[in-house]
């Protein structure tokens, strides 16, 4: 019977000592490969840390351009026109981070002569950055000037594709340059080039009026340049007068001597 008993604790002895024999194996296996994993971790970082350090040190940027800022630039928003006006050409939106600098120049061929215009880019950059965008796409090439006014105030409006006086491109955006005055009879004088609006902030377009004499007008429309050349043929168009439909004449309605645009150009901005 002891000599049973014995070999029964003989056994389980061996078993416990195997078992503990086990376990070491299997926790000196676990402490290798943490040891393993700590150090393949510990040369990623050291690998990573080296990668971000040649970047900054080296001047790499990942960054793509569009996101960096242009020196002296001006970010835009150019808002859908979601009214679902059929008068409207898409041709697309301009870029949104534009120049905001220097002036242009804006040279308009029509049937009745050449319109030149001082733009001021730096005070307009969002405008200016519109009409050199649709410029660039023709947008303008073979359009009528829809509306003369001759009384109360005295401007030829032009700047709509589908000659209703209702279009425009199919985006708007907020208004800049607004004139700084108290008296409405001197915020836009004879000259101004300003851009048409629905009455309502952020609803500037493609339209735009040459201001050809008196014109008391709410501060509300964005001056976009000056004319420096052809402003008497603005004011020849205005003294032939406007009429309605039928050719009677009014003092707000289209142009008695009809004026078309056949061409616009831009000049990139100059300091």
């Amino acid at each position: 019977m002891s000599s049973t008993i014995q070999r029964q604790r003989a056994a389980a002895r061996a078993r416990l000592e195997r078992q503990m024999g086990e376990r070491l194996e299997e926790a000196r296996k676990r402490k290798q490969r943490n040891a393993v994993i700590g150090a393949a971790v510990a040369l990623l970082l050291v690998i990573g840390g080296t990668i971000w350090l040649m970047n900054v040190v080296g001047g790499k940027d990942e960054t793509p351009a569009t996101a960096a800022p242009l020196p002296d630039g001006q970010v835009c928003t150019w808002t859908p026109d979601a009214a679902g006006n059929p008068n409207l050409k898409d041709v697309g939106t301009p870029p949104t981070e534009v120049s905001a600098k220097g002036k242009q120049t804006m040279t308009i061929t029509t049937s009745a002569g050449v319109v030149e215009i001082a733009v001021n880019t730096a005070k307009a950059p969002c405008t200016a950055a519109s009409f050199t965008y649709l410029a660039g796409k023709n947008f303008f090439d073979n359009t009528k000037c829809h509306r003369l006014t001759t009384e109360g105030i005295k401007v030829l409006q032009c700047g709509d594709p589908s000659g209703t006086g209702m279009g425009g491109p199919s985006y708007k955006f907020a208004e800049e340059n607004l004139p700084n005055v108290t008296d409405q009879a001197t915020a836009y004088p004879a000259g101004t080039v300003a851009i048409a609006n629905t009455g309502q902030p952020g609803s500037s377009g493609s339209q735009f009026f040459l201001v050809y004499g008196p014109s008391p007008l709410e501060s509300k429309y964005t001056v976009l340049g000056t004319i420096t050349k052809g402003l008497d043929i603005v004011e020849k168009i205005g003294a032939a007068g406007a009429v309605d439909k039928g050719g009677k004449a009014i003092g707000d309605g289209a142009p008695k001597t009809p004026i078309t645009i056949t061409s616009v150009k831009m000049t990139p901005a100059e300091s």
